[in-house]
């Protein structure tokens, strides 16, 4: 039984690990890599909303001009992207009330904004905070299920784990090969 534990903490964490990396990339460093961002010939691309639904708006009003693609990726992807975050923040922090989960979640969200902007490595938009906030609060409330429906926290490690290799060893795998076949 003890092996099993530690196969199976071992297996998380790897998860876990995959998916940082894999957010990292995907929120911060989606159009610079971490080696060109002191590059001084760099493209700098910096810009700011703090107007409430206004990208959201603008994408379903039509005003924005981009591909439905870009619409449906920057919207979903910003809720699909904090879903994790807020499973494994009930998963691993001692307190779990949900106002404690969700502080963390915008706070990780309003710096990832803040330093996209410093940095100079994308927008920094409202829009994404709200809707990275309502990825968090899925994954929060999905967690809060789980507590509901299986009362032993060794079997809630034991179905997120599971889920979480069956979603993030497919995705690792398809990332490799989309990495090499650069």
């Amino acid at each position: 039984m003890h092996k099993y534990k530690k196969t199976q903490s071992v297996l998380l964490y790897a998860v876990l690990a995959f998916y940082l990396i894999l957010f990292s990339s995907i929120i911060i460093f989606k159009n610079v890599s971490p080696l060109e961002l002191f590059d001084e010939n760099r493209i700098v691309y910096r810009s700011f909303n703090i107007s409430p639904f206004y990208t959201i708006k603008s994408y379903f009003m039509g005003d924005a001009n981009v591909s439905n693609s870009v619409i449906f990726n920057n919207i979903l992807g910003n809720i699909v992207l904090f879903i994790p975050l807020g499973i494994y923040l009930q998963l691993f922090k001692r307190n779990k009330k949900v106002l404690v989960s969700f502080a963390y979640v915008f706070s990780i969200s309003l710096f990832i904004e803040i330093i996209q902007f410093l940095l100079g490595i994308g927008a920094a938009d409202i829009d994404d905070i709200l809707l990275n906030c309502i990825g968090g609060i899925i994954g929060i409330l999905i967690y809060k299920l789980l507590t509901v429906l299986i009362k032993d926290r060794s079997k809630i490690r034991t179905v997120i784990t599971v889920c979480s290799s069956i979603i993030g060893v497919p995705l690792f795998i398809a990332t490799i090969l989309l990495l090499i076949n650069r």
